[in-house]
């Protein structure tokens, strides 16, 4: 067999589900909802909002909300489907390895690794800035443990966001079955403070504030295309319900759960987005909105401090549920990847409860150095680039799964084949020649050096080298 040949040599999906037999399927819809919601729902449904509309849409952000969401349901379909036909650990790195091979696999798998641990790093380092402002008042957190290691700052570590995620790392290895509730619970709490912020608001809107509800274009912003381009921005706000499909592995019914878990994660979300959109552009005027925190402007706008600290609750709980979901899926990513061999360290290991604990730890510690440690401004949008990458090879590898006879395939599929599929994989292609060009050439060098690491050593070490 050539190099080539070799490399792009599939695994088999009744080798994963041996592997991935031993976990304890204990995950229900309503689980999958909860860890869903926690990753798509984050601060930024406090912020996006207000700065689209002030800057790109004006008060028809609805609209792009609800496009967007419609667009992600494209993506979401697919993953369903994959997940459904293909209810295993690791999500697109094992997609890819069943219907491309193992190089592709690979690669998606190293794209992905750097954007769970990028997206729970900057994640962490926001949570620590609303916490230290919260407790400004009381503690205010020295300057050396309070941002990444920079001398001539006077920075050397961001202390709370290793302890967050030291915490994180913590409640995880103490099970899903204990974990989830906590996870749930907080879940339910960040949607309660949302609707409070959506009740006090609507009893304040003016509709003076909706005119115009689309404004006229100007400056290259605003009209219809500014509702598209808003759409194109406010895309990445879903972006989440595809860890999902890492807990395939851990759930009971997966045909059933999580199509349900993936569409009611978007469905809740996009309603959610749109209603603080609407009440946010009707308490104040779309102009004034390109500010950090829209929501506690408009709170205190009219007189409600008291809500706008209750804001701030919410957007640490939603910071957490964030971290506490991708957190899991870089687990079960690195896991998945172990188990093929393809990383050292044997982290493919499960302990006496079945759970991957040892790629848990590994993925803690290495979040834990780029959110206390590292700069990461100029790295966030790299989170984008793995997730559309992944976005394009599941929504093309839904044509080649159908054709495979190999596979039992008689849950959720993805209807108007094969046009969906391919408008899905069209869309997140063109996202992703929007991103900035450093983006992509940081991307490049990224996937050149997984690549350096298949050839040399994964290739000889994986596990299909046993078959």
């Amino acid at each position: 067999m050539t190099l080539l040949g070799r490399a792009f040599k599939k695994e088999s999906l009744s080798n994963y589900m041996q592997s991935d037999g031993h976990f304890e399927k204990s995950l229900t819809a309503k689980d999958l909802l909860g860890l869903g919601i926690g990753a798509v729902i984050g601060t930024g449904i406090f912020i996006l909002p207000g700065t689209v509309a002030a800057t790109t849409a004006g008060p028809a952000v609805v609209i792009s909300f609800i496009l967007a969401a419609l667009i992600s349901g494209l993506v979401a379909m697919a993953y369903s489907e994959m997940a459904s036909a293909l209810p295993v650990a690791g999500s697109a790195y094992s997609y890819g390895n069943i219907i491309f091979g193992e190089v592709v696999g690979w690669v998606l798998g190293w794209a992905l690794i750097l954007e769970y641990f990028l997206a729970v790093a900057a994640v962490a380092t926001g949570w620590s800035a609303y916490f230290a402002n919260l407790i400004a008042p009381i503690y205010e957190i020295p300057k050396a443990f309070s941002g990444p290691l920079n001398p001539s700052e006077g920075t050397y570590i961001n202390l709370v966001a290793v302890l967050i995620l030291l915490a994180l790392g913590l409640l995880l290895r103490g099970g899903m079955k204990e974990s989830k509730r906590l996870q749930n619970i907080m879940v339910i709490l960040k949607i309660a403070i949302i609707i409070l912020f959506v009740a006090v608001g609507f009893f304040y809107i003016k509709a003076n504030n909706y005119q115009p509800f689309i404004p006229e274009r100007m400056n290259g912003a605003f009209g219809i295309r500014g509702v598209l381009t808003g759409t194109a921005m406010v895309f990445f706000a879903f972006l989440g319900f595809d860890a999902l499909s890492s807990s395939a592995a851990e759930v009971k019914n997966p045909k059933r759960n999580i199509p349900i878990g993936i569409f009611g994660t978007l469905i809740i979300a996009a309603v959610l987005y749109a209603l603080v959109a609407f009440v946010l552009t009707g308490m104040v005027n779309y102009t004034e909105l390109n500010v950090a925190d829209p929501v506690a402007l408009a709170l205190q706008s009219v007189g409600r401090n008291g809500v706008a600290l209750v804001i701030t609750i919410g957007a640490l709980l939603g910071m957490f549920t964030m971290m506490y979901t991708m957190l899991y899926a870089s687990s079960r990513l690195v896991y998945a990847i172990g188990r093929d061999g393809l990383l050292p360290g044997n982290m493919g290991k499960l302990n006496k409860r079945e759970e991957p604990t040892r790629a848990l730890t590994i993925a803690t510690i290495v979040v834990m150095v780029f959110g206390g440690l590292v700069p990461l401004d100029r790295l966030v949008d790299l989170v984008n680039m793995g997730t559309l990458l992944a976005f394009v090879v599941v929504s093309l590898g839904i044509i080649p799964l159908r054709k495979r006879q190999d596979l039992t395939h008689d849950g959720y599929k993805m209807p108007f084949y094969p046009v969906l599929p391919l408008i899905s994989a069209g869309f997140s292609f063109f996202l992703m020649t929007q991103l900035h060009v450093e983006t992509l050439i940081a991307a490049a060098i990224w996937f050149a050096i997984g690549l350096v690491i298949y050839f040399t050593y994964g290739i000889k070490h994986s596990k299909l080298n046993e078959f």
